[in-house]
This record gives structure tokens, C-alpha cells and sequence, in this order.
């Protein structure tokens, strides 16, 4: 990930939204996506929910993304060939953001 000081979400987004892909292909990896996606609603706070449900908003993602990349840092973690917590992870905070319009807010 790199350190720059916009948003993350858009150097996420570049990295990991092509990943999405894959998930509409295959049903075990989008119920593994949609999971992580509700996990990470349920980390951001406060939680707002409207007549739809969870309102996700661009600051808090972006939070919680600065946070979740960092300990991949400090863990030096490298990304693997396949599908791995971490990939699953980002790949639903791109879910998010794309569901969510979050780029253009």
C-alpha cells in the first residue's frame, strides 16, 4: 500500500477492485467477500442505519482502511498468489466502495 496522503481508498481501489471480478465467478469466494464486507460494517462506528441499512461513509472507511494497512505494514505481510484474510478483506472494503459510490464522495 502506499503512503500517500490522499485517500487510501483510491490506491485501494487501483490494487483491489479488479478483484471483484473474480467474485461474481465464483460463489464460495463472493459469500467469503459478502461476509468480510458485513465485518468491516460492524468495525465502523458510529453505526448509522437508515431505512436501507448500514449508511457507510467515506471518512470512516477510509479510517478503518488507514488502520488495517498499517498493521499490514508492521506485520510486513506480502500479498499471496490466492485468496488469504487480507485479500478477502480488502476485496470487500472494494465491494464497499464501489456499492457505496465512495470514490466520487
Amino acid at each position: 500500500m502506499s503512503d500517500s496522503p490522499r485517500c487510501p481508498l483510491t490506491d485501494l481501489a487501483v490494487a483491489y477492485l479488479p478483484r471483484l471480478a473474480e467474485v461474481t465467478s465464483e460463489p464460495g469466494l463472493a459469500a467469503a467477500v459478502d461476509q468480510h464486507a458485513a465485518a468491516v460494517c460492524d468495525a465502523l462506528v458510529p453505526a448509522q442505519r437508515g431505512p436501507e441499512g448500514r449508511t457507510v461513509r467515506r471518512e470512516e472507511l477510509a479510517d478503518y482502511v488507514r488502520g488495517f494497512t498499517h498493521g499490514l505494514t508492521e506485520a510486513e505481510w506480502a500479498e499471496p498468489a490466492g485468496h488469504d484474510f487480507v485479500t478477502l478483506r480488502l476485496t470487500a472494503v472494494c465491494w464497499l466502495i464501489r456499492e457505496h459510490d465512495l470514490l466520487d464522495a
